[in-house]
């Protein structure tokens, strides 16, 4: 390929994206240069203060707990008060608690702080990406949330690296740099970037005096009974919990080896390297491909990886097992990222986000526990060909949510946003009908920046679910509303103001769509 080519493609890669979204991956850039602490903190333990990796890695699961608890609180604090304040408080703390974590000595000091930089490092994780969502057209968000994984990872290689020479001039250095960084990007955020939380319509009374009906609240029951978005987010805790690994596990098994810090920084930058080095070019190919394949793949991938290790035993040998699993993981990240936010209500992304981030949280919780217990009693060995399981297993999992998404084009729960493309709604959907009667169809219409159009039923248009007149025996035969496929942002005017009496009959929990909007189950006219 040539440069003027490379130079073309790298500018499709960024361009269209708005100024907010490059000011928050500017901020997001800079906390992870000084990411140094979640990093090293296994060997901070295991080398540095002699304590051993049971310990080590209940100091990582204690870290994990914080970051669970505050996946849901900062969901919901995400939605209520706002992206940006939470942003502010979670990166003003972050700073705070990782100086601190840098001076205590006493074990359970130790552990205490840990749980606490757990929590506060971790609470800005749902506000970053349902501002994303906010500021990035639908059918950009799969390439916002890659370049915003690149960004992390751009800053994480040159921490890693780095890190591995600083802490041999002392580990309190990492801690109180960490915190500085964390301060500056506090510093981006707070005159950057504005609030991004979209407005919520109140209910509001039509010209003939009748009241479109409020949009409906999204609380976490909503997310809880959204069964595919928990499917998604359970699957994503199997492939967490292997990666997690890396970061625990890996560093324990190298020093054991006799390996040091700087080794492991290498071998671990391999993963920071290589995905700022393929992730854009991965990420044109990927962005509008059915998203089930890629993610079996990626668990694959991501459990071959880690098997690998059990072979490892030198710099080299490590760092090649991390460039498979890293190859997983590049393909992964921004593929589900953007299939969460599909499938999240605009006025719940918070709250979904937060659970999905609730995945890695306990993950992180988990894979540390599991990880030292396994190698103190077990060996390293057995830990990596487990791991390798569990990548299979995940890999099945995808599988099988995949066949459910084909199934279901629309692909969500309630509110799903999509860029182009149908759904097929009906009661067992989204409770949405459509009264049709004989050949009357919606004209094209413009959503989310594409141009979407429905034509007469039965003439080319998007398969229907049912026939589009019934009749019973013995009855004058009539239309009866019967399910169309319609694009879930655009509804055919109604032809009543709908009431709430009305709006009560339209069971889709859509906060994206007006209830005014919806098409509502209304008597046919007689043939």
């Amino acid at each position: 390929m040539s440069v003027v080519r490379l130079r073309q493609a790298a500018k499709e890669s960024v361009s269209g994206l708005p100024r907010d979204f490059w000011w928050l991956w500017t901020s997001t850039l800079v906390n992870r240069l000084g990411g140094f602490v979640a990093t090293f903190l296994a060997m901070y333990l295991t080398v540095d203060r002699g304590y051993s990796a049971m310990f080590a890695g209940l100091v990582g699961a204690l870290y994990g707990l914080g970051g669970a608890v505050s996946a849901v609180v900062s969901g919901v604090l995400t939605d209520r008060l706002g992206r940006r304040p939470t942003l502010l408080v979670s990166q003003l703390s972050t700073a705070v608690t990782v100086a601190v974590l840098g001076f205590v000595q006493d074990p359970v000091a130790i552990a205490v702080v840990a749980c606490l930089v757990g929590m506060t490092s971790n609470a800005s994780r749902p506000a970053v990406q349902a501002m994303i969502a906010d500021i990035v057209a639908p059918e950009d968000r799969v390439r916002a949330f890659s370049l915003n994984y690149w960004a992390i990872n751009l800053g994480f290689a040159v921490s890693a690296a780095a890190a591995g020479l600083i802490a041999r001039h002392g580990y309190l250095t990492l801690f109180l740099a960490d915190a500085g960084m964390t301060l500056l990007c506090a510093v981006i955020v707070f005159v950057k970037l504005p609030e991004s939380r979209p407005e919520r319509h109140a209910a509001t009374e039509g010209a003939d005096g009748a009241a479109d009906a409020p949009e409906p609240e999204v609380g976490l029951g909503t997310v809880l009974r959204d069964r595919r978005f928990m499917a998604v987010v359970a699957l994503s805790y199997l492939i967490a919990t292997i990666i997690q690994q890396a970061f625990v596990a890996l560093p324990v098994a190298m020093g054991a080896e006799g390996l040091s810090s700087t080794d492991f920084g290498v071998a671990i930058a391999t993963n920071g390297v290589l995905i700022v080095a393929v992730q854009i070019p991965v990420t044109r190919f990927i962005e509008h491909r059915d998203p089930a394949p890629l993610l079996v793949a990626s668990a694959l991938l991501t459990g071959a990886g880690f098997g690998l290790t059990a072979f490892a035993g030198s710099v080299g040998m490590y760092a090649l097992a991390v460039t498979v699993w890293t190859l997983g993981e590049i393909i992964n990240s921004p593929t589900q990222m953007g299939l969460v936010a599909r499938l999240s209500p605009t006025h719940g992304r918070g709250r979904y986000q937060g659970m999905y981030t609730l995945s890695w949280s306990l993950a992180s919780l988990t894979a540390p526990l599991v990880g030292g217990a396994v190698i103190d009693h077990f060996g390293a060995d057995t830990l990596w060909a487990g791991s390798a399981v569990v990548g299979l297993v995940t890999a099945t999992g995808y599988a099988a949510l995949g066949r459910t998404l084909r199934g279901r084009p629309g692909g969500g729960g309630p509110g799903v946003e999509e860029s182009s493309g149908v759904e097929e709604l009906g009661v067992g959907d989204c409770g949405v009908e459509a009264s049709g009667v004989g050949g009357s169809g919606v004209g094209g219409s413009s959503v989310g920046g594409s141009s979407v159009g429905l034509r007469g039923l039965g003439s080319g248009g998007p398969r229907l679910k049912g026939p589009a007149v019934r009749s019973r025996p013995g009855r004058r035969d009539r239309p009866r509303p019967v399910p169309v496929a319609v694009p879930h942002a655009v509804r055919t005017a109604p032809p009543h103001r709908p009431t709430r009496r009305a709006g009560a009959l339209c069971r889709c929990p859509s906060t994206s769509c007006p209830a005014a909007l919806h098409t509502h189950r209304t008597p046919s006219v007689p043939s």
